[in-house]
């Protein structure tokens, strides 16, 4: 939990992470049990989808999977690109004290970094946020231009260290207010639900991060609803209401 008087600081786990993978030093590889359990299980479980944590042979296999050249090459660039996090730690202090005043009871999560395998860019789980630091080295990172990856331009676009913190807001603003589950939605109704969560990331950050039909028909209809919580506005779920001029 962060106080009302104290920055968000992203915790390096990914620093522990890249000793033990490039090194196998062993203290690394107790750090990650002993102080980052959580970390350590959401990655090898949830994200590279390794095995059991408790399983006797998941070390070597850990160890091994990261010995891929290709995955040894993303973690050096990682460890280099991402060397100084000041920048994202002092958005994401920003944008979360936006949430905590004007969503009151949000928790703030634990943010940490870690080094994935491409496949995912932020993990939401257990009050904690994990950014995925190989998923945001730069639209031109020429391993993301290899056809076996298939990103889209528009997938590119968005594979930038500027997008960290608005995706870390966006995808826990996400796990708060869910899409609905109890009837099958039109996809425009999904769009609309992504305009409004995208919408207050751009509230949070005092900037127009994201700009699309979506964001821009939440923007009028709270200007036709200067009354509304943002909380209300999230929970609203009616999304032909947001088609209204």
């Amino acid at each position: 939990m962060v106080e009302d008087d104290t920055e968000i600081v992203v915790d390096r786990y990914d620093r522990i992470q890249s000793l033990y993978l490039t090194t196998g030093d062993f203290s690394a590889l107790q750090q990650m049990n002993t102080v980052y359990p959580m970390q350590t299980r959401t990655l090898i479980e949830d994200v590279l989808r390794l095995g059991k944590v408790d399983d006797q042979l998941i070390n070597k296999k850990f160890l091994r999977f990261y010995q891929d050249s290709t995955l040894q090459v993303l973690i050096a660039e990682a460890e280099q690109q991402y060397a100084n996090m000041d920048d994202i730690n002092a958005d994401l202090t920003t944008g979360f004290k936006y949430l905590r005043e004007k969503l009151p009871g949000i928790e703030i999560p634990e943010i940490y970094a870690q080094i994935g395998s491409l496949d995912q860019s932020v993990i939401v789980g257990n009050n904690t946020i994990g950014i995925c630091l190989d998923k945001y080295l730069g639209t031109d990172y020429p391993l993301y231009q290899k056809p076996q990856y298939g990103y889209s331009k528009s997938q590119l676009e968005l594979m930038n260290r500027q997008y960290i913190v608005p995706d870390c807001i966006g995808f826990y603003l996400l796990s708060l207010y869910p899409m609905p589950q109890d009837k099958a939605l039109s996809q425009q109704e999904r769009d609309t639900h992504i305009g409004k969560i995208l919408w207050v990331v751009n509230q949070a950050l005092g900037k127009n991060v994201f700009n699309s039909l979506y964001t821009r028909m939440v923007e009028r209809y709270m200007k036709r609803n200067k009354n509304l919580s943002l909380d209300q506005m999230l929970k609203n779920n009616n999304y032909s209401d947001f088609r209204k001029n």
